[in-house]
């Protein structure tokens, strides 16, 4: 493995979600934090990235604490949550996929008597991501892609007509996907470094009564497997950030913040020069 290749980390929840990514990367090797958590860190082949993939199991807060552990440890330069999710809107279906333009969490807010009053955060996706995602489902003539907000909550919503279900359709209504881990793991790359981030999400099921009957035919299995192949076509869009070794444009930065030099130049340091100079003035220097 190429260890000079920046790193992605790919976040999953299920064993099904980590299969569907894992069969994407090649030349894995297991690694093992202190405390314990495990990733397999390997290259996505065609990309100048490597993958860490970790299965972190059900939930924002464990999402949110072992993402941070996890950035902690490996640095990556951005961090994608992917599995499988409930639709919120008639016009996605099961087996398409939503990017989550934004991510909410849905359980903030205030109780009051005059009933519950809801306090909405949500984190944006990364831009540069969200726009890798556009340009490459457009050559994915089998996916049929949604780019919509996402929400997050600490349960299983399999009952349309529920008081959740209610209040994410009167305070939440352009989510397109419900899930359990996306704003945990998109607080947890904002709050450490601000890190490039995204939620995709395979639907699975309408977040309905007919959850079970949708889960038994298959259908968390093809959802995972269309995410994983949208969060692949992404990394494959996506490029690393100056200073990588594969990044094209703009001069290179040391990973202290300074700037390093990228192209030709006259350096004055430690002399003295008469004379007219023509020069260009990058990254805060002349």
């Amino acid at each position: 493995m190429q260890e000079t290749r920046p790193t992605v980390l790919v976040l999953t929840a299920l064993p099904l979600e980590y299969a569907a990514v894992r069969a994407h990367i090649e030349e894995r090797e297991e690694l093992v934090h202190r405390d314990g958590t495990r990733v397999e860190k390997g290259q996505l082949l065609g990309t100048s990235w490597n993958v860490a993939l970790a299965e972190l199991g059900m939930g924002a807060e464990r999402a949110a604490a072992l993402t941070t552990q996890l950035i902690n440890w490996l640095r990556p330069e951005a961090v994608f949550f992917v599995g499988v999710a409930g639709s919120l809107k008639d016009d996605v279906g099961i087996g398409d996929v939503v990017v989550g333009t934004k991510v909410y969490e849905i359980h903030g807010g205030k109780q009051t008597p005059d009933g519950f009053q809801v306090r909405p955060e949500s984190l944006p996706g990364s831009h540069a991501l969200v726009q890798a995602a556009r340009s490459a489902v457009r050559d994915m003539p089998d996916v049929r892609a949604h780019f919509l907000p996402i929400a997050t909550g600490d349960v299983v919503l399999a009952d349309a007509k529920s008081e959740i279900a209610r209040s994410l359709r009167k305070n939440y209504n352009d989510a397109g996907a419900i899930e359990m881990e996306g704003s945990g793991a998109a607080h947890a790359a904002h709050l450490n470094g601000q890190l490039n981030a995204l939620v995709i999400r395979g639907i699975s099921d309408r977040a309905d009564a007919k959850k079970h009957k949708a889960d038994a035919s298959g259908s968390q299995k093809r959802a995972a497997e269309q995410a994983a192949a949208v969060t692949v076509a992404v990394l494959h869009k996506h490029r690393p950030r100056e200073g990588s070794s594969d990044s094209e444009e703009s001069p290179q930065r040391r990973g202290d913040g300074g700037a390093t030099y990228g192209g030709d130049h006259i350096d004055f340091r430690g002399g003295t020069f008469c004379g007219p100079v023509t020069g260009k003035q990058s990254g805060g220097q002349r």
